[in-house]
C-alpha cells in the first residue's frame, strides 16, 4: 500500500490542533467569561468570549435545540471532505495541499471546542480606528491563513507552473 506524500501535510494540521487547543484551554483555566485586557494600546485586545454560532456569530442566537448538533455534524463533514481532498485530490501544489491541512486543523479546532464547551472560545480582538474585528482563535487564523492559500494556488498556481515548466525545457 502506497502512503500519499500529502499526508505530510497532516503534521500541519495535528500542530494547529495542539496549539489551538493550548492556547485556549490557558485562557479558559487563567480569566473567566467577559475578560478583556488591552495588550496594544487601541488595537489588540484579549478578550474571552464563547460564541455558540458559527463564524461572525452566525446562529449564535438560534434557540433550535438541534443547533448544536447542526453545527457539530457540519463541521465534521466538513473535516471529512476537506481530508478526503487533501489525500486524494487530483489537482493542486503546496499551497493548496498547505491550505488544507489548514482549514482541517481549524475546523477540528473549533469543532472539539464546540463539543467540549458548546460554543468556540473566542480571545483575540482588533481594533483598527473604530472598527472592531470580531473577536477570534488560532483555529479562526488558520481556517483564514488556509483559505488565502488555495486562493493564491487557485488563481497564481497555474501561472507559477507554466512559468516553472517553461524553465525546465529551456
Amino acid at each position: 500500500m502506497q502512503v500519499s506524500p500529502r499526508l505530510r501535510w497532516l503534521w500541519l494540521t495535528l500542530a494547529v490542533v495542539v496549539a489551538d487547543r493550548a492556547t485556549k484551554g490557558w485562557f479558559e483555566a487563567s480569566t473567566t467569561e467577559s475578560y478583556r485586557h488591552e495588550v496594544v494600546h487601541n488595537l489588540i485586545y484579549l478578550v474571552h468570549s464563547t460564541n455558540p454560532g458559527i463564524a461572525f456569530s452566525f446562529f449564535a442566537d438560534s434557540n433550535s435545540p438541534w443547533m448544536k448538533s447542526i453545527l457539530i455534524a457540519g463541521s465534521v463533514l466538513v473535516v471529512i471532505i476537506l481530508a478526503w481532498l487533501l489525500v486524494a485530490g487530483k489537482t493542486g501544489g503546496p499551497m493548496t495541499f498547505a491550505g488544507l491541512a489548514l482549514l482541517i486543523a481549524g475546523a477540528t479546532g473549533n469543532v472539539t471546542d464546540r463539543m467540549l464547551h458548546g460554543g468556540v472560545t473566542d480571545f483575540l480582538e482588533v481594533w483598527i480606528g473604530s472598527y472592531r474585528w470580531p473577536a477570534f482563535n488560532v483555529a479562526d487564523s488558520a481556517i483564514t491563513i488556509g483559505a488565502a492559500l488555495i486562493l493564491l494556488d487557485a488563481i497564481f498556481g497555474a501561472n507559477v507552473d507554466a512559468t516553472v515548466s517553461a524553465k525546465k525545457r529551456a
